[in-house]
C-alpha cells in the first residue's frame, strides 16, 4: 500500500499507477491488478486516496488524500529513525 500512495501524489488510473510503482522500484515491485485492487478498496476506506473526476469513463482515477500524505510522512520519519541506526546515529558501530 506504500508504494501506491507515493504513486497516488499524481493522479493515476490502475494500470498507469502499476507502471508508475514499477518504474519507482527499478523493476523490483510488480503488484498484480488483484493485489492492487484489493489495497485500492482499503485505501479508500481509511479515506488514504480519492476518486479524482476525469473525461475517460473507462477508467478510475485517483489520488491520494491529505490524511494520505500524513501517513505517508509518519512512514518516512519511521523509515528515517531506523535507517539513522544504521548509519550509527545510535552511537553504536554500523552493521
Amino acid at each position: 500500500m506504500h508504494y501506491i500512495l507515493l504513486a497516488l501524489r499524481e493522479p493515476l488510473h490502475g494500470y498507469a499507477m502499476m507502471q508508475k510503482i514499477e518504474e519507482m522500484s527499478e523493476g523490483s515491485v510488480r503488484i498484480a491488478a488483484g493485489t492492487m485492487y484489493g489495497a485500492i478498496e482499503n485505501l479508500l476506506k481509511y479515506h488514504w486516496i480519492s476518486p479524482v473526476e476525469t473525461q475517460d469513463t473507462r477508467r478510475k482515477v485517483y489520488q491520494t488524500t491529505a490524511e494520505g500524505l500524513e501517513v505517508l510522512t509518519a512512514e518516512q520519519e519511521r523509515l528515517q529513525r531506523i535507517l539513522s541506526l544504521y548509519e550509527g546515529a545510535d552511537g553504536h558501530d554500523q552493521v
